[in-house]
């Protein structure tokens, strides 16, 4: 997937410009990179185009802390809003967490992309729309 797909896709999944999509990502992406390991940041990093991997990776003093932060859901959701100033809105800040790893799930290979959401709390999967969903409500089992 390249640069402009990806941000394309956020942007159609959370109902923004693409300029909003590109910032929700970059926060997002380094949200993430803070609440995974390293070396997973590192891995998905790898299978991302130029422009979006660096957000993921650490820098290196940091790069020696291999432990992933511990925080849930709506901590993650409130770090993606405040992470750009002006502050983004916390409802959009959700729906572009849900849009960034929805279009990661794609960008990636599945193993990576499950070792990923292996490392953060359930509730991460409520929030990725099912594989096929057109941004419909997720089956109830």
């Amino acid at each position: 997937m390249e640069y402009q797909d990806f941000i394309n896709a956020v942007a159609t999944r959370a109902k923004v410009s693409t300029d909003q999509a590109a910032t929700l990502t970059r926060a997002t992406l380094k949200t993430l990179g803070d609440r995974i390991s390293a070396g997973q940041a590192e891995d998905l990093a790898y299978q991302l185009p130029d422009g979006l991997d660096d957000h993921l990776r650490k820098p290196p003093p940091n790069r020696r802390e291999e432990q992933a932060r511990s925080f849930g859901l709506d901590e993650f959701v409130r770090r993606v809003a405040e992470a750009d100033r002006p502050a983004i809105d916390r409802a959009l800040a959700g729906a572009g967490v849900r849009a960034v790893l929805t279009t990661l799930r794609e960008a990636v290979t599945r193993d990576e992309f499950e070792n990923a959401v292996a490392q953060l709390p359930t509730e991460f999967q409520q929030v990725i729309e099912p594989v096929g969903a057109g941004g419909g409500q997720r089956p109830s089992s």
